[in-house]
């Protein structure tokens, strides 16, 4: 690694040690955007992903990095010194006035157009399960949906004889066809809820009954439940009786017998599925960060967002959510909202979710976690602006509440938390075919879609190589075009069934929907 620090933006008065730096190491920042080179001679050690001051910064003065305030000094900071939660307070409060600029936008429309040209011409094409409702599917598998967690373990019986009796015990894609793998979604949730929960409990389970990644599906209940099979098929709707089996196990003496011959049915439908070939841009894409520290926005979230930014540019469909991560960073989104009725939906969403937290009486901005701090985020609008560097330069051309599904081409915004198993189960509810999960600190969690861990920095990558599926610090070290290609041929890989993510070899698959409500 040639460089030792990082200056992101011209406009910064911070910079990020790329690896651990001594105290009376002298640090030059090159030149940028017609902004001088820099000099610095280090006060203090600084940790990799922490930040140094660049100048003398002025008590109160705005602390920019990325180009915007992370923050406000506590006391003065002399140049070279530490610049940390120790003398950096957050500007965020609960409510702020947004601005929509129409030419503004269509700038960076005609930007990032001109910029994806060449990805238009050259869209990959990958193997895929072609859907009867036009969607396609990344693995070709039967999902077992307990409608209430009274009937979690029986579901997890079913699924063990499955994979045990159809494919020897060991469930992995396939890149021909055919049935790939059975898994069950379990929960805690279908019963003693009430109002918006109840609901939200159904219309996710109902999402994944619908998910393109699952040939088959079989919805099993325990009969008393308030989520009960009746009350589910309103929010389920239409469904193909082939591929979609009920069973309420009170109504049988032996439920698991009537399971496993369920199970057969589906089996015998599912093998039927070849993959067909498809371009790349059919396939919905996700993206995540978890265990962030100060390299995500430079490397692994950078990186994703260059896949957000090939992805749109070819047509396909991309999502963004952890609402609560944008806080601090929302206007970078709304300067890029195609138009004002996107605008207006985005701000709904983020004062939406800064009147949950008032509901609750938390303040919007007490983030992030301590393993974000040690990894040398500071405030939220520190780790928000790290955050939505995973949406590159792409135009917003949809916002989604939570639980409904993605329809809109381009870059969408979906409305969910930040918390690593919600958010990924939205993404997948939404029909994210394979998810991005940018990580720092690392985390082995995996949605029940393929999760693709991207590491942020060399450490991580060797230490926790059973979790993690890329490496995107070779950003600092490789032309970012050629990482980006990398990581487009590996997605391909993954979705055409010739390559398993992490997760999936490990059998790290699991879902949580959110609540807002109470328990009785």
């Amino acid at each position: 690694m040639s460089k030792v620090a990082i200056r992101i933006n011209s406009a910064d008065i911070v910079a990020v040690a790329l690896q651990p730096l001594t105290k009376g190491t002298t640090v030059t920042l090159e030149a940028m955007d017609n902004v001088p080179e820099v000099t610095v001679t280090l006060q203090e050690d600084i940790t990799a992903g922490h930040k140094f001051a660049l100048r003398d910064i002025k008590k109160d003065e705005p602390i920019i990095k990325y180009g915007y305030p992370i923050g406000a000094a506590k006391e003065e900071i002399k140049t070279g010194f530490h610049v940390h939660t120790h003398n950096i307070h957050t500007l965020l409060s609960e409510k702020f006035e947004y601005s929509y600029n129409e030419a503004n936008a269509k700038k960076a429309y005609d930007d990032w157009y001109k910029e994806t040209e060449s990805l238009r011409k050259n869209v990959p094409t990958v193997k895929v399960y072609k859907r009867p409702d036009g969607r396609v599917g990344s693995r070709n598998e039967i999902w077992i949906v307990p409608l209430v967690g009274c009937v979690n373990k029986i579901s997890e019986t079913l699924a063990n004889w499955a994979n045990g009796k159809f494919l020897g015990g060991e469930p992995s894609p396939k890149e021909d066809g055919g049935l790939e793998g059975v898994f069950t979604w379990t929960h805690p949730y279908g019963c003693s809820q009430m109002g918006g929960d109840k609901e939200t409990t159904a219309v996710i389970l109902s999402d994944l009954v619908k998910h393109p990644n699952a040939g088959g599906v079989l919805v099993v209940s325990l009969g008393c439940e308030e989520n009960n099979i009746p009350y589910f098929k309103q929010f389920l709707g239409e469904y193909d009786e082939n591929r979609v089996k009920f069973m309420t196990t009170q109504d049988f003496q032996n439920e698991l017998e009537e399971g496993k011959k369920l199970l057969t049915e589906l089996v015998d439908y599912v093998s039927k599925f070849k993959r067909e070939e498809a371009p790349l841009s059919e396939v919905v894409l996700g993206m995540k960060c978890g265990g962030s520290d100060g390299m995500s926005g430079i490397t692994a979230n950078a990186l994703i967002g260059r896949i957000c930014d090939a992805m749109t540019g070819m047509g396909g469909k991309v999502m963004l959510t952890e609402v609560p991560e944008m806080f601090g960073a929302e206007q970078m989104l709304m300067n890029r909202c195609v138009d004002k009725n996107r605008f207006d939906s985005t701000v709904k969403l983020i004062n939406g979710f800064k009147d949950y937290y008032a509901r609750h009486n938390q303040v919007c901005y007490e983030n992030p976690s301590p393993g974000n701090k040690a990894g040398g985020i500071t405030t939220l609008e520190d780790k928000s602006l790290g955050c939505v560097q995973k949406g590159g330069k792409a135009p917003v051309t949809g916002v989604l509440k939570y639980g409904e599904r993605l329809t809109e081409k381009g870059l969408t915004l979906l409305e969910g938390p930040g918390n690593d198993i919600v958010s990924t189960t939205d993404m997948t509810a939404a029909g994210a075919n394979i998810i991005l999960f940018s990580t720092g600190r690392g985390t082995p969690l995996g949605a029940p879609v393929p999760t693709v861990k991207i590491a942020t920095n060399h450490p991580l990558a060797e230490k926790k190589s059973g979790w993690i599926d890329f490496d995107a610090a070779r950003l600092l070290d490789e032309p970012s075009d050629s990482v980006r290609d990398a990581l487009l041929k590996q997605i391909c890989d993954i979705v055409s069934g010739r390559l398993q993510t992490k997760n999936e070899q490990n059998g790290y698959r699991e879902i949580a929907i959110f609540k807002d409500g109470v328990t009785l």
